[in-house]
C-alpha cells in the first residue's frame, strides 16, 4: 500500500484504506497525481469518486465505508446492513449495501450500493463505531419493505423489541410515516407483537390457532392471578375459559439445567393453580401444524366436557 503525504495516514486508519475524491482534493493531491496512482495500480477505483489505497479486494466493513463515502456526509446505512451494525442476530445476510440519502442528492445506485432517497430526516440516526446508521426502527422498516418471508420479518420485530433496540411504539411511528408500499408483512408482524407474541414460533402458533373453528381467541403472554391472589407465571398462550396454557419451548432456552428447572417450576405453579399446560417445540409447530392445532383443540374440548370452572383471572394482557 502506498499512503500519500497529504494527511492520508489518518484517513487510512479510520477509513481502512479508503478515500473519497473530495478528501483527495482537500489533502492537496493534484488530479495528475491521482491519475498516476490509478494508472500505476497503486490505487484503484471501488465506486465512482471513491478510491482504495491498495489493490486487493474489499472486505465487508470496507464495503460499508466505501458506500458511505460514495453517498456523501449525509448518507447513512439502512435496511439489513444497518441491522447488522446495530447487532441484530436475526439480520439477513444481504450482499448489497443499502444507504439512505436526502432526496436532493443525485447519487445513483451502482456496483454493490443501493441508494434510497428520503424527504424525512431520521432524528434517531446515530453513529455506531465507524458507521453512520439509520435508527433501528427505520432500519427494520426498510429491510422489511424488501422482504417477503413473514417468519423472517417476525424475527426482526421480535428481536428489536425484546433486546431493546427500539420499542413497539418506535416501530409503529416509523411505519406510519414510511411509504405504505411493501409494508403489509411488517404490519402483521407488529400487530402480533402488540398482541403479545414474543418470538417467531409464537407467531406461527398464534396464526395457526387463530384459524381454528373450535377454539376461542387466545390471549398471548397475559399476567395471571390464581386462587388466593397468587401471581402466576406468564404463559405464552392462554385459553381463559378452560385455564389452558400453550407453551412454546425452544431448545435454546433449555440448553442449561437452569433453563429446564425454570420451565418445570413454571409448569408446576400453573398446574397447582388448576391450569392444564401443553408444551410444544418450534419444530413441532412448524413441521406438524395440523397436529399442533388438533392437540390444543382436543385439550380444550376435554376441559369443557369435564365442566371445568376457571379459577384463574387475567389481570392484564397486551392490547389488541
Amino acid at each position: 500500500m502506498v499512503v500519500g503525504d497529504g494527511g492520508f495516514e489518518q484517513l487510512d486508519k479510520v477509513q481502512q484504506g479508503l478515500v473519497s475524491r473530495a478528501q483527495v482534493a482537500a489533502a492537496g493531491m493534484t488530479r495528475s497525481c491521482l491519475r498516476w496512482r490509478l494508472h500505476t495500480k497503486r490505487w484503484k477505483v471501488v465506486l465512482p469518486g471513491v478510491f482504495a489505497m491498495f489493490t486487493g479486494d474489499l472486505h465487508r466493513e470496507q464495503q460499508l465505508i466505501a458506500a458511505l463515502l460514495y453517498g456523501g456526509p449525509d448518507a447513512r446505512l439502512t435496511g439489513a446492513v444497518a441491522m447488522t451494525v446495530h447487532g441484530f442476530r436475526s439480520a439477513p445476510d444481504e450482499r448489497c449495501v443499502r444507504i439512505v440519502v436526502p432526496c436532493g442528492r443525485r447519487v445513483p445506485s451502482t456496483g454493490f450500493v443501493r441508494v434510497h432517497r428520503t424527504k424525512r430526516p431520521d432524528p434517531f440516526a446515530r453513529r455506531v463505531g465507524t458507521f453512520r446508521v439509520a435508527s433501528p426502527e427505520r432500519s427494520v422498516v426498510e429491510a422489511a419493505r424488501a422482504a417477503v418471508d413473514r417468519r423472517r420479518v417476525r424475527a426482526w420485530v421480535a428481536e428489536a423489541v425484546q433486546v431493546g433496540h427500539c420499542t413497539v411504539e418506535d416501530l409503529v411511528r416509523e411505519l406510519r410515516a414510511a411509504p405504505r408500499a411493501g409494508t403489509a408483512v411488517l404490519r402483521l408482524a407488529i400487530d402480533e407483537v402488540i398482541a403479545g407474541v414474543r418470538s417467531v414460533a409464537e407467531g406461527d402458533a398464534r396464526a395457526l390457532l387463530a384459524g381454528s373453528a373450535v377454539l376461542p381467541g387466545l390471549v398471548w403472554n397475559p399476567r395471571l392471578i390464581g386462587p388466593a391472589g397468587v401471581v402466576l407465571p406468564t404463559p405464552d398462550g392462554w385459553v381463559a375459559e378452560a385455564d389452558l396454557a400453550v407453551e412454546v419451548d425452544s431448545r435454546e432456552y433449555h440448553l442449561s439445567p437452569e433453563g429446564w428447572e425454570r420451565t418445570m417450576r413454571r409448569h408446576r405453579q400453573l398446574a397447582e393453580a388448576g391450569a392444564l399446560v401443553l408444551h410444544f417445540s418450534p419444530q413441532q409447530i412448524r413441521e406438524e401444524p395440523a397436529a399442533f392445532v388438533r392437540s390444543v383443540e382436543r385439550a380444550y374440548l376435554t376441559r369443557l366436557a369435564a365442566s371445568h370452572r376457571s379459577r384463574i383471572d387475567i389481570v392484564s394482557a397486551p392490547r389488541s
